[in-house]
């Protein structure tokens, strides 16, 4: 995003995990930080977040988040989006960027009641490193030029195939819980809990890292990994077996259809 076609006055409403995210990545070491406009719901977040960067404000209200910016990013809980955003009044010269999971074009225009362009996307908490390749649909050049900074855009067709990428974010606290299992069953055979976290946390973000080799496919690192009737191979097959392969696609088809 060049300073020229820089957006210069972004709001959000609903600052949870992903609306702080954002706000780091667009303010954290930026020379010229946007001005960020924030809802004045979860209180203590937003004041911490305008007391450390000089560009961010809390307004008294949605409206004026919305009055106040030229981007306007939704955050709220699925659950919550009709009490957030009952009567706003969002203009047609406003881009409104949907980050709420399973909540459609339609439906947010339908609340809206606005003809302002509607993009979704999917920014993931690595936004706030500008480390993240952000999903976005339909392509817009303000939504996609903001994203691009924070770390990537990937624009997508429909909505449909926003869908499916929608549904594989539905698994990464499933990789926590895993790495989480591995920790306590270090630590149930005698290892100090602390050293177990501190050596699961060092053995992914290896593996993090060589994901960084886009040479290699995601096979082709596994068997890069491995070696013909050793270690790695045995916990593949006997645990991660086709069955489970299957069971883990049927998650994510169920979930999918729910979006």
């Amino acid at each position: 995003m060049t300073e020229e076609d820089a957006v210069k006055r972004i709001g959000i409403i609903g600052v949870g995990e992903i609306g702080r995210a954002i706000v780091a990545g667009l303010c954290d070491g930026a020379d010229r930080p946007p001005e960020v406009f924030l809802s004045p719901r979860g209180a203590g977040t937003v004041a911490e977040l305008s007391e450390r960067y000089a560009s961010v404000r809390v307004c008294a209200g949605n409206q004026e988040v919305v009055d106040r910016s030229e981007v306007v990013i939704i955050a709220v809980r699925r659950h919550d989006r009709h009490d957030a955003l009952a009567g706003l009044r969002v203009a047609g010269d406003k881009v409104v960027v949907n980050v709420m999971a399973g909540v459609g074009t339609d439906d947010l225009r339908r609340t809206l009641a606005t003809d302002a362009p509607l993009v979704r996307a999917i920014p993931l908490p690595t936004v706030r490193e500008r480390r993240s390749v952000t999903v976005t649909y339909p392509s817009h050049p303000v939504a996609d030029s903001l994203f691009e900074h924070l770390g990537g855009v990937l624009p997508v067709a429909d909505e449909a195939a926003f869908n499916v990428f929608s549904a594989l974010t539905g698994t990464l606290t499933t990789h926590y819980s895993y790495l989480a299992t591995l920790t306590r069953w270090t630590a149930d055979h005698g290892i100090d809990p602390g050293d177990a976290d501190r050596y699961v946390r060092g053995l992914f973000q290896g593996v993090g890292r060589s994901l960084g080799d886009e040479t290699r496919s995601l096979h082709q690192l596994a068997a890069d990994h491995e070696t013909p009737k050793g270690n790695n191979e045995r916990i593949r097959t006997t645990w991660f077996t086709p069955a489970n392969a299957q069971a883990l696609g049927k998650a994510l088809d169920d979930l999918l259809a729910d979006l």
